[in-house]
């Protein structure tokens, strides 16, 4: 009976598959990757000032489901402040594909699209120090919540690419700027994109983003946003030079038990030039007022070299001066390992 079970499992997928016909391998295996960190950190202020430490390892698995949607999958397996590490689902949603009128949706656990830095995992970017704007604002881990958006390619006759997205999401549970509360009340979230190619070798992308949504203190905070990203990368010449100069500004207002308001800015700027084949130079400027805690302010100033042997590999130096005026200034300098088993497709950037 046992044999005869075994031989049932495995004759009747088979069965089954003849009737339906044949299964697309691309739909039956999706992409799968792990992508680790690694780095070695030295900072002057602590007691013990240099540290070996595995930042995180993410497993992807990215597939399309059908002909109708694709589903992205990304859990880490990050360290925590003690040293241990802890198992972590940091997105997994589904996103249409052939919805009418060019609309799309999406459901699920994703970086929220506020910006153009929280929609890009941190192993992706050219520096290793997220900007103190975004860790004050978002939160160490950036805004990732559930919910659900529905975006448009807005048709227009000035010969450029403009898309809307539209979110609702239940509020993320660990964000300075908003908390979830126990009632009905959700996080709203609208951003704009506006993206041009001004010559042949050069674009240029302008988005505008409010967030709107409960705090801790049971009262609403509200988020304006603006980005500006230039890139050029010359056609002659686009293995060896390119350069990316791109901005963020950040303009929060914190509701307050007593019915006042806590008005914070923010903002970061940072400038990539590749100087070779393989070898990238970016430079970074970053200014943050805490959104709780009004006068608290922090400026940072970081240079990263970074070596991209492939793009599933690459070594990144970088150096970052912090200044506060309630933290002690201090000097940070990481060296980063980032490599990728598997295939892994490009982040969003």
């Amino acid at each position: 009976m046992r044999i005869l079970n075994l031989l049932l499992c495995f004759f009747t997928p088979l069965a089954l598959l003849a009737q339906t016909g044949p299964v697309s391998g691309a739909l039956m295996n999706p992409s799968v990757s792990l992508i680790g960190d690694m780095r070695g950190v030295y900072l002057d202020t602590a007691a013990r000032k240099f540290n070996f430490q595995f930042e995180e390892a993410e497993l992807s698995l990215i597939s399309s489901i059908d002909p109708y949607a694709k589903a992205d999958v990304f859990i880490s397996f990050a360290r925590t402040p003690e040293g241990e590490y802890a198992a972590g689902l940091e997105e997994a949603y589904l996103t249409t594909l052939s919805l009418p009128v060019d609309l799309r949706a999406r459901v699920g656990r994703f970086r929220l699209p506020v910006g153009r830095l929280n929609p890009v995992h941190p192993h992706a970017l050219p520096f290793s120090d997220v900007p103190l704007a975004s860790t004050a604002i978002f939160g160490d881990e950036g805004l990732i919540d559930d919910g659900i958006s529905l975006s448009w390619l807005i048709p227009n006759p000035w010969n450029f690419y403009q898309e809307i997205e539209l979110e609702a999401s239940n509020v993320p549970l660990e964000s300075p700027l908003f908390s979830r509360p126990d009632a009905d009340r959700y996080l709203y979230l609208v951003h704009l994109k506006n993206f041009w190619d001004i010559d042949e070798n050069s674009t240029l992308e302008l988005g505008l983003s409010g967030m709107s949504g409960p705090n801790q203190d049971q009262k609403t905070s509200v988020l304006g946003a603006a980005d500006l990203t230039l890139k050029w990368k010359p056609l002659q010449l686009n293995r060896y030079k390119s350069l990316t100069w791109q901005s963020e500004i950040f303009i929060a207002r914190y509701g307050t038990e007593d019915g006042g308001n806590l008005r914070s800015f923010g903002f970061y700027s940072f400038l990539s030039y590749q100087v070779g084949e393989r070898w990238f130079l970016t430079g970074k400027v970053d200014y943050s007022e805490l959104p709780q805690y009004e006068g608290v302010l922090e400026r940072g100033y970081s240079t990263t070299l970074g070596w991209y042997a492939t793009e599933f590999q690459k070594i990144e130096l970088g150096g970052r001066h912090f200044e506060g005026n309630i933290a002690a200034d201090n000097t940070e300098f990481t060296l980063r390992w980032v490599f990728v088993i598997g295939a892994h497709g490009g982040h969003q950037y």
